[in-house]
C-alpha cells in the first residue's frame, strides 16, 4: 500500500500546490489525499476519533496546508489528528505560532533573531503611544493574519493614521505595527526550508509603486543564493519555531542587515518553481516520505 499523505486544505485538486504535490507524488508512488477540514469532525468515542475521512482512514503523515484561513476549530483539528498518531509537518503548535504574525515575531525575538521594531496593540490610547515609539509615519500596519500580501497596509500620512485607527484596529484580536524599511536599497528574501536544508531561496522585486514584494501581488522572483550568515540564522528561526517546512520572508535593509518578517508554515512555490526551475513540489514529499521512514524504523 502507497504512502498515504493527507493535505489539509480548502482548496480543490486544480489549486497549484495541491496540483503539482499531487503530480510529484504519482511519481514516486505516493498518494496524496486532500482533507477539508471544514467537511470533518472530531470525535471522543472510547479514544480520540476523526469522521469524514476519505475512506475512513487516517493518514500516516499529514501536511497541513490551509494557510490564512485558520480557524480555531481547524488548530483543534489538527491536535486531535495528532493525538490519534498522524505524525503532522508541521505540529499543531508550529502552526498556531505562524497562523499569528506577531505571535510568531514574539518567538523569533526571544530566540535572538532580529525582527524589526513592532508593537501590538488592540486599543486606539494603544495604537497612538505605539506611533509615536515607533518614530511615526511611515509605519506598517498588518492583521494577525493575512496571505499573498493582503492584510498588510502602509500608514504613511495622517489620513492613513486615522482609517487604521478606526477599520482595521481589532479590540478583540489587536493590529500590528511595524517599523518601515524603505524598498530603496532593499533586498527581499524569500527562503523555502526543509528543516535545516535550504530548498530554494529568491529574491523578490516589488512592481513599482507598490512596497509590498509578493509574487501574487506582481513582484519578480530572481534565484539568490543567500549568505551562510543569512541561511544559519534561517535554521536558527526553523528551530525556534519548530518548522519542518516553511517559507521564512526576510529582508536586507540598506546596510545589509537581516530582518525577519514572518514565517509561512504551508507556503505557496509556484513563483519558486517558475524562477529557480526546481521541483519544489517534490522535494518537499522526499522530505516529508523521509519522516515517514524515520516513523517505520522507530516502530
Amino acid at each position: 500500500m502507497p504512502l498515504s499523505i493527507g493535505l489539509i486544505t480548502v482548496r480543490g485538486p486544480d489549486y497549484h500546490p495541491n496540483r503539482r504535490l499531487a503530480q510529484a507524488a504519482a511519481s514516486r508512488g505516493l498518494e496524496v489525499v486532500l482533507l477539508d477540514p471544514y467537511r470533518l469532525a472530531c470525535g471522543l468515542e472510547g479514544g480520540l476519533v476523526v469522521r469524514g475521512l476519505p475512506g475512513g482512514r487516517l493518514p500516516r503523515v499529514i501536511l497541513p496546508r490551509q494557510g490564512a484561513t485558520l480557524a480555531e476549530f481547524c488548530l483543534l483539528l489538527l491536535e486531535q489528528m495528532e493525538l490519534a498518531g498522524a505524525r503532522l509537518v508541521n505540529s499543531p503548535r508550529a502552526v498556531r505560532l505562524c497562523s499569528d504574525q506577531f505571535r510568531c515575531l514574539q518567538i523569533l525575538a526571544a530566540a535572538g533573531l532580529p525582527v524589526p521594531p513592532s508593537r501590538q496593540v488592540a486599543t486606539p490610547e494603544a495604537f497612538d503611544q505605539a506611533v509615536e515609539e515607533l518614530g511615526g509615519v511611515p509605519l506598517v500596519a498588518k492583521r494577525p493574519a493575512g496571505r499573498q500580501g493582503r492584510g498588510v497596509s502602509l500608514l504613511n500620512g495622517p489620513e492613513k493614521l486615522a482609517l487604521a485607527r478606526h477599520f482595521l484596529l481589532k479590540r478583540r484580536r489587536g493590529l500590528l505595527l511595524q517599523g518601515f524599511i524603505p524598498p530603496q536599497g532593499r533586498r527581499d528574501l524569500r527562503l523555502l526550508m526543509l528543516g535545516r536544508e535550504l530548498a530554494a531561496a529568491v529574491e523578490l522585486e516589488p512592481p513599482r509603486g507598490e512596497f509590498r514584494a509578493n509574487f501574487h501581488l506582481g513582484g519578480r522572483l530572481a534565484p539568490f543564493t543567500p549568505p551562510a550568515a543569512v541561511l544559519d540564522l534561517a535554521r536558527r528561526a526553523m528551530q525556534a519555531l519548530g518548522l519542518e517546512i516553511a517559507g521564512l520572508d526576510l529582508v536586507l535593509d540598506q546596510q545589509g542587515r537581516p530582518w525577519f518578517l514572518e514565517a509561512n508554515y504551508a507556503p505557496g512555490f509556484k513563483g519558486l518553481e517558475a524562477a529557480t526551475g526546481l521541483d519544489i513540489a517534490g522535494r518537499m514529499l522526499d522530505h516529508v516520505a523521509s519522516i515517514a521512514s524515520s516513523l517505520e524504523r522507530g516502530r
